[in-house]
């Protein structure tokens, strides 16, 4: 979207809202889902400013909101313009809008009795891409039982909780931001966002290690592909998509080893492969394919590559700028509140988002 669309959507935007008090949005009540972490409340309802919710307290994460149509347009808008946007489809009629092309998996295995023969059906919300439905399961088979996003389970909603916590939208999109004020905060976000959809923003890819070769070609392809529609002979996909980085020879590699654990990992076994890293430089076992910086396996396989590490979008993004400990918004401007432990405030949120209180000066609602 262009700076001055930008600012006229956000001269809509309240920003008087940010005047340091406590307060609810007129009809701002979202979702309907229960809190999941404190007493039950009835519905969110978020805070004028803060990420939370007024009856509870609880972050608006903690509530889940949304639905599978927000969580796939939230990561189409995220992954369009990047390297990944061979994972997102258009919309038609909708201006330009791409959906996430979430791959679902449905898994059907016969029951075993001596009555007539029934089926058990599992429903997979996501499964990584390009995968047979054995190699599907046998991934699955890796990851912790409550972890699997198997339908109507306890999975699911772990998984929409790692993508509102990792992937906030607001670090994506200034149309939800509220802290920014200016043009230039505007212009600054917009430019951020592009360079790290340019430089960083990858999704692992799951494959054996003998298979190394084909994800190179697919990616070459992927790159001709966009540059022929592009019209351009400069693709700006320049990282090491298709590289051969390194000096190992992918034709006689006999041992593999884990870029995370550095643990061993035999030719039978399924690794991940993050695309900016390298194919033949970086591999990892699917429970080793974490951010370094709070230790979180990575939603969807969503990661940033910077420094030679793994991050996730909430850790990469704050890595650049500050995080507003308040609103939890990245900070824009050039005067912000520096705590003395190292926290990051706008000025009008370093304050109690029950009362408005100054941080400085302790609140009933704190004791």
């Amino acid at each position: 979207m262009e700076i001055k669309e930008m600012t006229g959507a956000m001269e809509k935007m309240n920003v008087g809202q940010r005047d340091g008090g406590a307060g609810v949005k007129e009809g701002e009540k979202r979702g309907g889902t229960g809190c999941l972490c404190k007493e039950s409340c009835s519905e969110l309802k978020m805070h004028s400013w803060s990420k939370v919710c007024v009856a509870c307290g609880c972050s608006s994460v903690d509530h889940a909101p949304g639905s599978d149509a927000d969580d796939d347009q939230r990561m189409g808008r995220l992954l369009t313009d990047s390297p990944c946007s061979h994972l997102t489809a258009k919309v038609k009629g909708a201006g330009g809008l791409r959906l996430y092309k979430r791959n679902r998996m449905t898994v059907t295995n016969p029951v075993v009795s001596r009555k007539d023969p029934s089926f058990n059906t599992t429903y997979y919300d996501w499964t990584p891409f390009g995968l047979t439905q054995k190699l599907a399961m046998q991934y699955m088979d890796s990851l912790p039982e409550n972890r699997r996003p198997i339908s109507g389970t306890e999975g699911v909603l772990f998984r929409r909780r790692q993508l509102l916590g990792q992937l906030p939208v607001y670090d994506q999109d200034p149309m939800k931001c509220q802290s920014l004020t200016s043009e230039d905060e505007i212009s600054s976000m917009l430019l951020f966002v592009k360079g790290y959809k340019q430089e960083v923003l990858g999704v692992g890819e799951v494959a054996l290690p003998t298979e190394e070769g084909a994800l190179v070609e697919a990616a070459n392809q992927r790159r001709a592909k966009e540059t022929k529609d592009q019209g351009s002979t400069n693709s700006k996909a320049e990282h090491p998509a298709g590289s051969t980085n390194g000096t190992q020879n992918p034709d006689i590699m006999t041992e593999y080893f884990c870029t995370g654990c550095h643990g061993e990992i035999t030719s039978d076994s399924l690794v991940v492969h993050a695309e900016r890293a390298g194919y033949h430089d970086s591999r990892w076992h699917p429970g080793c394919f974490l951010c370094s910086e709070c230790g979180q396996g990575l939603v969807d396989l969503v990661y940033f590559w910077t420094n030679q590490k793994l991050l996730c979008g909430r850790h990469y993004c704050q890595s650049v700028w500050p995080r507003c400990s308040g609103c939890d918004e990245l900070i824009f401007c050039q005067s912000f509140h520096l705590g003395t432990d190292g926290r990051t405030w706008h000025h009008d949120h370093y304050c109690c988002w029950r009362c408005g209180q100054s941080l400085d000066t302790p609140c009933i609602c704190s004791q």
